[in-house]
């Protein structure tokens, strides 16, 4: 199984009395994304998008983030070469 992130951005907005309208206006992001990112927290999303929601949020980019699975392996080097 590979890495899934989960963006966290829909039960932390809501704990902090967000709705997806007063985010997107908050972070300067637009409501469809909010909207998107809310119904499928595993969607891939910008970075920067991210990082306006944390900062809207008033909260570390870690808090945001859910990381499971692991990334897939990277080929190792023969060490007996």
């Amino acid at each position: 199984m590979g890495m899934e992130i989960r963006l966290k951005v829909k039960e932390v907005a809501t704990r902090k009395g967000f709705n997806q309208s007063s985010l997107s206006r908050a972070a300067n992001v637009d409501f469809k994304t909010v909207k998107r990112i809310f119904q499928d927290p595993t969607r891939d999303v910008s970075v920067s998008t991210v990082v306006k929601i944390a900062w809207a949020l008033n909260v570390p980019l870690a808090d945001l983030l859910e990381v499971s699975g692991e990334p897939h392996s990277r080929p190792t080097p023969d060490e007996s070469s």
